[in-house]
């Protein structure tokens, strides 16, 4: 940034929390660019990693993330507690058990059939996928080449999106052999100490500890 003057700075920066802002999906390094037309995608993302570090140190309420491919202002996890009690309400919609299973077996096995899905699950699995179809988090991605010919699953930008992802890559490091439903469940459960993003971290862990509080709100109604 050492040809441009910190009045100059201070405007790409506003330019990239502007459009940051307004946008309700991740905005890639190549659209800012192509905005800005003047200024590189290098200094760009000089300007938006000084952006978060100031968001960071500062410890302000919002903060800039890389996720999927893109950059996305959300708001901080720290106050997060906050702005649920604002709202009385969930910040977004809980995957299921059965979904969170699925989900993360397409996650690592990609592409898979149904029939590799309930293969693992050991349960009927037809519901759990037209439901992440329906929210696409996952997508055909093909058909296998066998008798049948049934659909391979992949997951999306969505899925990314969703549990605060760059790429699979950091998806939490699995043994060599995939787990089978109890190891699975472990695995979710020890997301918070895998290698993720905060953010990914705090959404599994969030998911995991309200759905073993409904769990238990359940079996007690049930008894009852």
């Amino acid at each position: 940034m050492e040809n441009f003057t910190d009045e100059q700075i201070d405007h790409i920066k506003g330019v990239v929390e502007s459009l940051l802002f307004v946008n309700e999906k991740p905005v890639s390094l190549d659209q800012l660019t192509k905005v800005l037309e003047t200024v590189s995608g290098k200094d760009v993302k000089k300007v938006i990693q000084l952006l978060m570090d100031q968001y960071r140190e500062q410890k302000r309420g919002m903060t800039i993330v890389e996720i999927a491919g893109g950059y996305q202002m959300l708001s901080n996890s720290t106050y997060a507690s906050y702005i649920r009690r604002f709202y009385k309400t969930k910040h977004k919609e809980k995957l299921s058990k059965p979904s969170l299973e699925t989900v993360a077996i397409i996650a690592y096995k990609q592409p898979v059939t149904r029939g590799d899905i309930e293969l693992i699950r050991s349960v009927n699995s037809d519901g759990v996928v037209a439901n992440l179809l329906k929210k696409e988090l996952i997508k055909i991605v093909g058909r296998r080449d066998v008798a049948g010919k049934p659909y391979l699953y992949g997951t999306t930008r969505q899925f990314l999106e969703y549990f605060g992802l760059k790429s699979l890559n950091d998806l939490p490091k699995l043994q060599e052999q995939f787990p089978t439903e109890k190891t699975l469940e472990d695995k979710e459960i020890a997301a918070k100490e895998a290698d993720l993003t905060d953010e990914s971290r705090d959404s599994l862990s969030e998911e995991i500890s309200e759905q073993e509080e409904e769990a238990t709100k359940e079996a007690k109604n049930t008894g009852a």
